[in-house]
């Protein structure tokens, strides 16, 4: 793509500042974004019960990241979520239950009881959940997007990486095949800062990861993640431009992990004072106040989504844990070793 051809695209991006979001859909976005917030809370209490065994996730930071993008999605897109974007599955259809036996391996998950976190597939939904080595989920997402094209689905792929995952080859190699093959590709980089404990100065001369973008001959874009606007139409626009045929956009969300890499991890490495400045910028705290002074929220409002949430997950933490593991023969059925 001409260079002049990449600055039209960025400029027709860029005029999107407004989300043209309604009442009802800006509610469903908090919505969202709070059950996110409150599933992955669930989460840590059931690990620090036991009930839990392996990682537990959060992406406590990256609500509006995850819930923003996936809500630019059509139902017959596909998502490759990472495991910090709880809120797209939520958002892409799949519901608590399902999440739930997911995380505490029952027999009657997604995956079986064979694996936990994000670790799974529903077609149905068309989410293809993560595996360990992120960065392999990116030519995957390619693969899915080729397939579309040829398809003529009009269906767009989308798909995350972190700031260390975009350093391996995979990121590369994905994006050079799709940007000249112009793939309905969506890739977000959410910068959080940190690598599990390698902070992202250590990782990177340039200034912003988006600039990468231009070496692909494609747009590339450096959001705040935490506002939820400004994920919300940067993505609906790359979505449409990647239906449109016009290829592939890189996108970078800049946002804070705001807990450890995952619930054993203390984050003894990330500085205090950091941590202090990010807090201001909490995106449910932040979606909270916006929708408060476009007298969307309010305090009546925000109780009866606090009672809706509670009740949704107290059913679902319920269910998961009345329900049996999978038997001996049944957890060895599609697992590999070599």
């Amino acid at each position: 793509m001409a260079k002049s051809s990449i600055k039209k695209s960025e400029k027709k991006i860029k005029k999107t500042t407004d989300c043209s979001l309604s009442t009802e859909q800006y509610l469903r976005l908090y919505y969202y974004m709070r059950l996110t917030r409150e599933f992955e809370e669930a989460i840590l209490k059931l690990y620090r019960q036991g009930k839990i065994v392996g990682g537990a996730y959060t992406g406590n930071g990256n609500e509006a990241t995850a819930v923003g993008s996936a809500f630019a999605l059509q139902a017959n897109d596909y998502l490759f979520p990472m495991h910090r974007d709880m809120g797209a599955h939520l958002v892409k259809g799949q519901s608590l239950r399902n999440l739930m036996l997911q995380h505490l391996g029952r027999g009657n998950s997604l995956s079986k009881g064979r694996d936990g976190t994000g670790h799974y597939a529903d077609p149905s939904l068309k989410i293809y959940g993560n595996i360990s080595h992120l960065g392999a989920m990116i030519p995957m997402a390619v693969g899915v997007a080729l397939a579309s094209k040829l398809r003529n689905e009009k269906a767009v792929a989308m798909t995350y990486i972190g700031d260390g995952g975009c350093n391996v080859g995979d990121f590369h190699e994905s994006l050079a095949m799709a940007s000249v093959m112009k793939l309905p590709l969506v890739l977000i980089v959410e910068n959080n800062q940190f690598a599990y404990s390698t902070p992202v100065t250590k990782q990177h001369s340039a200034q912003k990861i988006s600039d990468r973008a231009l070496g692909y001959g494609i747009p590339g874009f450096t959001i705040d993640g935490t506002d939820l606007d400004a994920v919300y139409a940067t993505c609906k626009n790359a979505v449409e431009r990647a239906r449109a045929g016009e290829g592939p956009t890189l996108i970078e969300s800049v946002t804070m992990r705001m807990h450890g890499h995952s619930a054993h991890d203390g984050a003894e490495y990330v500085p205090k004072k950091l941590l202090e400045e990010w807090k201001k910028k909490d995106p449910v705290v932040r979606i909270e106040k916006l929708l408060s002074d476009k007298k969307i929220l309010s305090s009546k409002i925000k109780d009866e989504y606090g009672k809706k949430i509670s009740t949704e997950l107290e059913d679902a933490v319920q269910y998961a844990v009345e329900s049996p593991y999978p038997s001996a023969e049944e957890a060895a059925i599609g697992v590999f070793a070599l």
